[in-house]
């Protein structure tokens, strides 16, 4: 199996994007492929010292910078890392491709390049989230940010079949992101989003509301993009404040310090737990192909999971299970 990684995609890259792909090959004995900048590419291959032969490289002479706007800068950069490697899938000189990279540009170059599946007119974004009961798939986080109705039901459909397919949820729970659980609840999108559910074979158990995206009430949380998009980045800034207040507050006192010390592995399980590169790269949902979408902080370890993300989504052929719940 091969994989096409964007080596140039990320704050860090392309550094730890090669160290996340080394490990990864070491891991999980999938092939990769690197696309982006060859002689920056080999020469951290070198300094890093790869000998293997599961690693080769795709040459692609430009990058879309984070700030791009997603359309024309795919359109302008026919030759970037992004749309080389979303060529290679269609290609079939690769079964998938990873980003952590300009997530509009990856977005729109995959719509483009790959085309959408059977029967779904927006892809989304999906990402797990730890809950005080396991885990749970949050869609959309940033694909489509003004979405119809219909949209959001095609969401809890491909996320229902990735909670059972991938995630190996026998009936996945579905609830709607809204201001209150009751039914009255919410804009008039939410209200016919709602309608379109309750008439649908999915396991919905209604609306959820913000604190439920980490009580373990349901397993898929549907909502739109632009609310998706900032619901993550606050969860992402607040576990980062908790680490901070909690370290600070700790480090005041001897008596602190000396909890500090004996919670140490306590908070070390703690950490890994809320940690977002424990669970790779978001799977972007109802594209023609596999394609994974990761934050552009990506540490190795990120990187290394989302590789293995995208290798789990070909070997148990999850699009055509989405093709198989449509119907």
């Amino acid at each position: 199996m091969r994989i096409a990684v964007d080596a140039m995609g990320g704050d860090y890259a392309p550094e730890v994007v090669i160290t996340g792909a080394i490990e990864a090959v070491k891991e999980y004995a999938t092939e990769v492929i690197l696309v982006g900048d060859e002689t920056k590419i080999r020469s951290l291959l070198e300094k890093k010292r790869y000998r293997g032969d599961l690693i080769s490289v795709c040459p692609a002479s430009e990058i879309i910078e984070m700030h791009e706007p997603a359309a024309s800068s795919f359109r302008r950069k026919r030759d970037s890392s992004i749309v080389v490697g979303l060529n290679l899938v269609k290609e079939a000189k690769a079964e998938a491709f990873f980003s952590a990279g300009n997530t509009g540009a990856a977005v729109c170059a995959a719509t483009l390049t790959l085309g959408l599946l059977p029967g779904i007119e927006r892809p989304g974004i999906a990402i797990i989230t730890p809950t005080l009961k396991g885990i749970a798939l949050i869609i959309d986080v940033g694909a489509n940010i003004d979405p119809k109705p219909v949209h959001l039901l095609q969401y809890g459909i491909m996320a229902f079949a990735y909670s059972r397919h991938i995630l190996n949820i026998p009936n996945p729970s579905v609830g709607l992101l809204s201001v209150g659980e009751e039914e009255t609840k919410g804009t008039d999108f939410v209200k016919e989003t709602r309608a379109l559910f309750e008439r649908s074979s999915l396991n919905f158990i209604g609306n959820v509301e913000g604190r439920d995206l980490f009580s373990g009430r349901c397993d898929i949380v549907v909502c739109d993009g632009f609310i998706g998009n900032v619901a993550l980045k606050v969860s992402e800034s607040l576990v980062e404040a908790l680490q901070i207040f909690l370290k600070r507050n700790l480090t005041k006192s001897p008596l602190g310090l000396l909890g500090l010390f004996l919670l140490k592995g306590s908070l070390l399980k703690f950490r890994k737990e809320l940690d977002y590169s424990e669970y790779g790269g978001a799977p972007l949902l109802g594209v023609n192909g596999v394609v994974i979408i990761g934050h552009g902080r990506s540490n190795a370890t990120a990187i290394k999971n989302a590789i293995r993300v995208a290798k789990e989504e070909v070997e148990r052929q999850f699009n055509e299970k989405i093709l198989e719940a449509l119907k």
